[in-house]
């Protein structure tokens, strides 16, 4: 691995959801990315669709950083593995600053993770309904640990200049600077839905506005060359960044055949599961060199029914030998030529049910190769679409199960173990994952089932048949590195 390098960094809570962390958060990263400077995208926590708006203010992968599903150790290396080259990391938090897995004290909070980062933390304070009580409100959140270095605040949605004279003037007896204050203006448009906002992929060019009218707010209203010294008071940390390669063990192999433009992926980015090389999901200035012949081809549903990935797992794919292409259901009829397995991560087929349904000669292709008993990893949106059907609408049928919409949100970490031998793992290997979802399966499991989930309560979840592993659970493979070696060494055999 690397040596470690010291990457000016913030990290930007809150003291509860719903406070603009996202605003702020992905403003100072497009304001700072207008000003020349290479910015390193992160959230907190499982969140896919966040780091879709970090991607498209940056222009670099957002990437996650979660102590639960990967562990406290592995942070600070995935965050040094994503910040390669930047001048300049931004983290958002996740809920309030002290959130995080219920029940396991700090574990994944935001506070958590900026401990492990050693990084200087900028509270968003929603100021509409005080003025002197914020001073007690920072007070309390600068103080409660002291290992957490609460550094500045940004006030948000301040209604006037009398008001803004007020809270600084509470915030002197505090003794933490104020490095911004927004106004209360009209909502920048950032629509949401069942399961949060709506993806960039499936609104760039509103999304390309939103992103430029953040970027303004905190243009105007935040002390930027304050906030890159606060940044840079951050030290050096103890540790390497992490590498597919290295955890592997394994020279990279190049991931995709050089001919053609370069991808693009929905969100006008490039597509880094197609070009990951060396480990390392930075854009690249050249392509990589010839695939070696031996290298499986492994196809990752993409486009804007399929958006939810974390960059690593691709990497981890490329790494251990395959070609690494992605597709879209929603337009490509078949899978790519020479498909060996089949990646179906998360994201909202429930919203293009009929559209993924038209799309007939695909659910065949997919439901063909499932027959082969080539590997095929499902997560959440995956397991719906290899079901028989979703909401009355015809899928793959690989899987003899229905799936349909329901008012219920199922959110939550999950303890797992691995109860079945399958592409991805043998029984008994332990797994940490995250559900998100409106939607349920019946049967919730197979003859073999994939999971027994132990937190929140015991229970058989997902299926295993074939080469198919299918299951709600969203997992991170960078806490079990052997899932992606197993999965294309399957696909080299299969």
């Amino acid at each position: 691995m690397s040596s470690s390098v010291s990457v000016p960094r913030l990290v930007i809570a809150a003291p509860c959801s719903g406070s603009g962390k996202t605003t702020v958060a992905t403003g100072l990263m497009a304001a700072f990315a207008a000003r020349g400077l290479a910015v390193s995208p992160h959230k907190v926590g499982p969140d896919y669709i966040d780091p879709g708006y970090h991607a498209l203010a940056s222009g670099r992968v957002g990437r996650n950083l979660d102590a639960y599903l990967c562990g406290p150790e592995l942070v600070a290396p995935l965050f040094l593995h994503g910040a390669r080259g930047c001048d300049l990391a931004v983290v958002e938090g996740v809920m309030g600053m002290f959130d995080g897995a219920a029940g396991e004290g700090e574990l994944a909070s935001t506070a958590h993770v900026a401990k492990l980062l050693r990084a200087p933390v900028v509270l968003v304070v929603d100021a509409s309904s005080q003025s002197r009580s914020v001073a007690a409100l920072v007070h309390g959140f600068a103080s409660w640990d002291p290992e957490v270095r609460v550094a500045g605040v940004i006030l948000n949605k301040v209604a006037s200049d009398r008001h803004e004279e007020l809270l600084r003037e509470a915030l002197e007896s505090a003794g933490v600077p104020v490095f911004g204050v927004l106004r209360r203006v009209a909502q920048v448009d950032t629509p949401s839905r069942h399961l949060g906002l709506v993806p960039v992929a499936e609104r760039r060019g509103d999304a390309v506005a939103s992103i430029a009218a953040m970027a303004a707010q905190v243009e105007r209203g935040c002390d930027l060359e304050g906030l890159v010294s606060l940044a840079r008071s951050a030290g050096a940390l103890p540790c390497a960044a992490w590498g597919a390669a290295e955890v592997l063990g394994a020279a990279p192999p190049a991931p995709h055949r050089p001919e053609g433009p370069r991808p693009q992926t929905p969100d006008g980015l490039e597509d880094t599961t197609r070009w990951a090389s060396q480990g390392r999901g930075e854009l690249r200035d050249q392509p990589p060199p010839d695939p070696r012949p031996s290298s499986p081809l492994v196809a990752v549903a993409g486009g804007p029914a399929f958006t939810f990935s974390y960059a690593e797992h691709a990497e981890l794919l490329a790494a251990a030998g395959a070609e690494v292409v992605t597709f879209d259901p929603l337009r490509d009829e078949q899978l790519p030529e020479g498909t060996a397995g089949l990646v179906i991560g998360g994201g909202f087929p429930e919203v293009y049910a009929a559209e993924l349904s038209a799309n007939e000669p695909l659910r065949k292709a997919v439901s063909a190769l499932a027959e082969t008993g080539a590997p095929v990893a499902a997560e959440c949106a995956g397991l719906l679409y290899l079901c028989r059907e979703l909401d009355g609408q015809p899928m793959c049928g690989v899987l003899d199960a229905s799936a349909r919409m329901e008012e219920k949100l199922t959110l939550g970490y999950r303890d797992a173990v691995a109860v079945s031998d399958s592409s991805l793992a043998v029984a008994g290997t332990r797994m940490r994952g995250h559900e998100f979802h409106r939607t349920v399966v019946e049967p919730g499991a197979g003859d073999a089932a994939a999971w027994g989930v132990r937190v929140p309560r015991r229970r058989l979840e997902g299926f295993v048949q074939r080469g198919v592993h299918a299951s709600y659970l969203h997992t991170h493979w960078a806490a079990e590195p052997g899932v992606a070696r197993r999965f294309v060494e399957r696909c080299r055999t299969s």
